[in-house]
């Protein structure tokens, strides 16, 4: 720093030359002079020094910011690598079956041309920013059993079949006990956001099969499929869970078997993009999603929303479980 700050001042001061103002700079030591300093040399001296700290501030506050910024990239790379870690499918003591949905941003809700469509479906951009588990099938009624010590199903004898009849109340009785048994508190609802999100699996299309949906892809009431693609069956009952093909995520049945309990009330959308939306945090209905076996198609697109009184219960409703990682 001393030779440019007094090679400056040779220049902007001809009268003494870069070495001279190089002697000045050593002796002043920035503010300690001795008796004999002139009056004109402890003024260029103060100068010097000012400029000195100045460029010695300018250099911190760079390293500063190249430190900040290192630092930002080691925080990523460290929450890369635990997501990276989490494994992609877990299995929990009673054999329930989750696997892992990466975080991301989809189209919630339905376009206005979609056929059969509710008000209440306007898209809007929803950004989901964890990672979290949902269970690849409804909760059966042998796991429900194992926890619960009954079987509130109309369509009982079908231990592999969704557990049915039961309300947004007995869902939340089931995950307690479950957390309990589990010594955790990560098993929850998924969020509505988290349910289309993860039906959808990366489609746009009202159902993740693409824009129609047959009896041989989901159990709903084949006598009212949507325009354009032929009639099926109606099985007017519930059947073994993961009967038909999986979307891209690897979940069966989130067309069709039985509506699946969510966590949110229910609420008017966001017309602008949202992040990890929950819902309201108050309501008089909660939110059940994917249609049932008695349903017709258009309930069972990946955007239809359906809502219930917490306490309501009815043969078409079951539950699926989510997990926190």
């Amino acid at each position: 720093m001393e030779p440019d700050h007094a090679f400056r001042l040779s220049v902007h001061y001809p009268g003494r030359n870069e070495g001279a103002w190089k002697y000045v700079f050593a002796k002043s030591e920035c503010g300690r002079y001795s008796d004999r300093t002139s009056t004109g040399t402890k003024r260029v001296s103060r100068y010097m020094c000012i400029q000195y700290e100045k460029q010695n501030w300018k250099i911190i506050n760079a390293c500063w910011v190249i430190l900040l910024f290192f630092l930002l990239i080691l925080i990523y790379n460290i929450r890369s690598s635990l997501a990276y870690d989490e494994p992609q499918q877990i299995t929990n003591s009673l054999g329930m079956d989750f696997v892992r949905i990466p975080p991301g941003s989809f189209i919630m809700g339905s376009p206005e041309d979609e056929f059969q469509r509710s008000d209440n479906e306007n898209q809007h951009k929803v950004t989901i920013t964890r990672s979290f588990y949902i269970q690849t099938t409804e909760v059966t009624q042998e796991q429900w059993n194992k926890i619960m010590g009954n079987n509130p199903s109309k369509f009982t004898g079908c231990p592999n079949c969704p557990v049915d009849f039961i309300s947004w109340h007995d869902a939340m009785t089931f995950i307690r006990k479950l957390n309990q048994l589990e010594h955790t508190t990560k098993y929850r609802l998924p969020t509505e956001a988290e349910w289309e999100y993860a039906c959808r699996a990366n489609t746009d299309t009202p159902f993740y099969f693409g824009k129609f949906l047959s009896t041989g892809q989901a159990n709903y009431n084949g006598n009212h499929p949507i325009p354009g693609s032929p009639k099926g069956i109606n099985r007017n009952q519930t059947i073994p869970v993961g009967s038909f093909p999986a979307n891209q995520f690897g979940l069966y049945d989130m067309h069709g078997n039985v509506y699946e309990w969510c966590q949110d009330w229910f609420g008017e959308y966001s017309t602008e993009p949202v992040i990890d939306p929950t819902g309201p945090e108050t309501g008089y209905s909660k939110i059940s999603r994917g249609g049932g076996m008695s349903s017709y198609a258009r309930r069972c697109r990946s955007a239809n929303r359906t809502k219930h009184l917490p306490d309501y219960v009815n043969f078409y409703i079951g539950v699926r479980l989510a997990k926190t990682p």
